[in-house]
């Protein structure tokens, strides 16, 4: 099962950049460093890049130059980053794109994806209805590559109900926060 780790400033500081990534890597086989708000994310990036060598994969969010030109693994790209599937795999990244439907998914998968999450599963703030449990199961069957289930995933009985369906494994935010990661 695949535990991929998002981050964001509630669940990555980096002035404890160490101690966090070895956090990470307890539970974690890939991570992505996402902040959408930070004006030095290059610079970060770049460092996060350098200290995350305990996972299976070290994505960067959105921009797939960057983490070609810093050596990542590969790329999250958004669900409205469909042109650049093709793009960042011909740099020979590992591309990770987030979809909310079965048209997505079937799209992201036809234009080399190598790995979808498809959110969101269950109840959170500010994201929409759920798509829930039968949905998820209707879309790992209908595609051929890796689908991650995301979306106010906390608990292991969470991730264990979307293996069950058969997604390949989980990401999260939240379920990585310090207070919720004991």
């Amino acid at each position: 099962m695949i535990a991929y780790a998002i981050t964001d400033p509630t669940t990555l500081d980096f002035n404890y950049l160490e101690q966090d990534l070895k956090r990470f890597a307890e539970k974690a086989s890939m991570i992505v460093y996402r902040d959408k708000n930070n004006s030095t994310y290059a610079h970060h990036a770049k460092v996060f890049v350098k200290n995350a060598k305990g996972f299976d994969k070290v994505l960067l969010h959105g921009d797939y130059l960057l983490a070609h030109s810093l050596g990542a693994t590969g790329i999250h790209l958004k669900s409205t980053q469909f042109d650049d599937i093709t793009k960042a795999k011909k740099l020979g990244l590992f591309v990770v794109i987030s979809t909310h439907t079965l048209t997505e998914a079937l799209k992201a998968q036809k234009l080399g994806a190598d790995m979808i999450t498809i959110s969101p599963i269950f109840d959170i703030p500010n994201k929409g209805e759920a798509l829930g449990l039968d949905v998820l199961e209707f879309i790992v069957s209908s595609l051929s590559i890796p689908v991650i289930a995301l979306g106010g995933i906390l608990t292991q009985e969470q991730i264990a109900s979307c293996t069950k369906v058969g997604a390949n494994g989980f990401a999260s935010i939240r379920y990585f926060e310090r207070k919720l990661f004991n």
